[in-house]
């Protein structure tokens, strides 16, 4: 399985990337930064591509926003937390907040909704949403392709003894919510005080 997984990132590399990066993003790219190193894909075409990707996925959650007020105030109503905060980080930050929302887990996807909401600009939205892009492609890209080597060394060594790999990767990521969700109430805490 794992043979016909790695087979297909060198066939149709591009192509996934490039999808990876509408959908989601980081995991996709430092794969893109590893078959860079190892000569399966093009450095600089990994970073145009994973750009663009990233590009017209929050593309698309502004349009949604734009376009679907209504329908987003029903459905995710569990979620009104997060557009306060979007909508206050906004108010507070202005155009820099879109060029690093892609590096706020939890936000990123809710940013561009609540964005496409107000009456921002949808041409400014989209020349500093490709910029950003592009700038988290490299980002994320780079060091994957100079660290290549040291980063299959570390996967293979995980597979090996995945008994400490779980808990360690499960420690980290447990880490990043705690935080984030500090954050939030951080931010919410703030609103509340004004």
């Amino acid at each position: 399985m794992e043979e016909l997984f790695i087979g297909w990132l060198k066939e149709y590399g591009y192509v996934i990337l490039f999808l990876w990066s509408v959908i989601e993003g980081e995991m996709g790219l430092i794969m893109g930064g590893i078959l860079s190193h190892t000569g399966d894909l093009n450095y600089l075409l990994t970073i145009f591509i994973a750009g663009l990707g990233g590009f017209t996925g929050d593309q698309i959650y502004f349009y949604i926003g734009r376009f679907n007020k209504g329908y987003i105030q029903r459905k995710l109503h569990k979620q009104r937390r997060k557009f306060a905060i979007a909508h206050l980080l906004l108010k507070k930050y202005g155009w820099p907040i879109i060029f690093v929302q892609r590096y706020m887990y939890g936000l990123r996807t809710v940013i561009p909704m609540s964005i496409g909401i107000t009456k921002y600009s949808g041409k400014k939205f989209a020349f500093i949403n490709l910029m950003s892009a592009w700038a988290w492609a490299a980002i994320t890209v780079t060091p994957a392709y100079y660290y290549g080597a040291e980063i299959l060394v570390l996967i293979s060594y995980a597979k090996q003894h995945w008994y400490f790999a779980l808990p360690l990767a499960a420690g980290f990521v447990y880490a990043v919510y705690t935080y984030f969700n500090k954050l939030e109430q951080h931010f919410l805490t703030k609103r509340k005080n004004r």
